[in-house]
């Protein structure tokens, strides 16, 4: 009832309040009754001033309160205040547990804060635990997605020494890292070492690895890794199946492509918008346009929306078969999609425009890009004075070219 009506920040004078009552604050039942009135009100931080409090006067500290404390501050999204916390309960004679360290561990990493992780970890053992295989794979984590593979690999000889082993997890996480880093050859080593561990590759584990490879040219090696990934039982989901996509529209394998979206829909694999628009992109790019829309037709069928590169890709495309009016429509449709063309994009449909000499509607355009807050490029204006000067508007073009001067 105090609490409820004193409200936030109120500890001290509470606190203070408690020890003028004559006997009361004898009972350590008191105190807990008070850290545990702040935590119910959503007062996390008037509960870490009660423990302070407790324990700079020397009562018993409430260790089943504090517990409670540090999960709702585990909770929040301040890692260094709970961290701070932590490290006084401990010093109290708070029982260690790893799982906190950990879930501390992965809020920091989750922030970027690498070396605060690292304080964390390294705490485990000074406080006579010994780390759990998810306290160094929080940590590897964090050092990869930071770009830090040598201390990742670090950990994981650590992780070796101390006879703690590494899990499929492990691999992962230092195998997507190698991928990102292009490092594909000691990807595949790592991979190999994972079954030679006695460790079964989940589908992270082989999608990682798929996606680095196809990113990188090698779809042969993508596929045969595929073909390793359906002989061990496990299923592709859509993420791998748009990386073996993208690979295969890349090196212009588009049959291959259309054959593993058929391979999708047999499986109960359900294409999405990535899907559909690599395919687009990568018919555009072959000069398959008719394809190309087919696919397009085919999304407006199942629901499914174009998203920007689809919609710039068809539009390239028919610009470069001089299809320019449809090219404007696709334009007109992107914008009524509520998507933001680049000024490429735009640049794209001007020139066309201008190519067939209709300057015309290239200056339309023009005043739109500029009417929608676009600053038209160098590209832009050229392509329209390529336009003036092939009808012999000469005056016209000079008059755009000071204009852009």
């Amino acid at each position: 009832l105090v609490v409820s009506r004193r409200g936030k920040d109120s500890a001290s004078s509470v606190f203070a309040l408690i020890l003028e009552t004559r006997g009361t604050h004898q009972s350590n039942c008191v105190f807990d009754a008070l850290m545990n009135a702040y935590l119910d009100s959503g007062f996390v931080s008037d509960a870490f001033q009660c423990f302070r409090l407790i324990r700079k006067h020397n009562f018993r500290i409430p260790f089943h309160v504090c517990g409670c404390l540090l999960d709702k501050m585990l909770k929040l999204n301040s890692p260094a205040v709970a961290w701070e916390y932590f490290l006084e309960i401990l010093d109290a004679g708070f029982p260690p547990k790893v799982y906190a360290f950990n879930v501390l561990m992965h809020k920091m990493c989750k922030e970027g804060k690498i070396e605060q992780a690292q304080m964390v970890f390294d705490e485990i053992g000074k406080r006579g635990l010994r780390p759990s295989v998810v306290s160094f794979n929080t940590l590897i984590n964090g050092y990869c997605k930071s770009g830090n593979l040598e201390e990742g690999f670090r950990l994981k000889r650590d992780m070796e020494e101390s006879r703690t082993w590494p899990d499929v997890y492990t691999y992962s996480v230092l195998i997507n890292g190698l991928c990102k880093e292009c490092r594909l050859d000691d990807a595949n080593l790592l991979f190999d070492e994972t079954c030679e561990r006695g460790l079964v590759p989940n589908f992270v584990t082989f999608t990682t690895l798929i996606d680095g490879q196809c990113k990188n040219g090698r779809i042969d090696l993508a596929m045969e890794i595929y073909q390793k990934m359906l002989g061990r039982g496990i299923k592709p989901d859509v993420i791998t199946y748009n990386a073996l996509i993208n690979g295969l529209c890349k090196v212009g394998d588009l049959k291959e492509a259309r054959k593993l979206v058929d391979e999708m829909n047999m499986t109960g694999v359900k294409p999405d918008t990535i899907t559909y628009t690599t395919l687009i992109d990568g018919c555009c790019k072959e000069g398959d346009l008719h394809s190309a829309l087919e696919i397009r037709q085919g999304m407006i069928i199942q629901g499914i929306e174009l998203d920007n590169v689809a919609f710039t890709a068809l539009i390239s495309g028919l610009c470069r078969e001089g299809r320019n009016l449809d090219a404007e429509k696709m334009l007109r449709e992107m914008l009524d999609s509520g998507m933001k063309p680049d000024d490429a994009t735009y640049t794209m449909v001007i020139d066309g425009f201008c190519k067939k000499g209709n300057v015309k509607m290239g200056f339309k355009l023009l005043k739109e890009m500029q009417s929608d807050d676009y600053v038209p490029s160098v590209v832009t204006y050229n392509a329209l004075m390529n336009g003036l000067c092939k009808l012999g508007q000469m005056k016209n073009a000079d008059m755009l070219l000071h204009a852009m001067i």
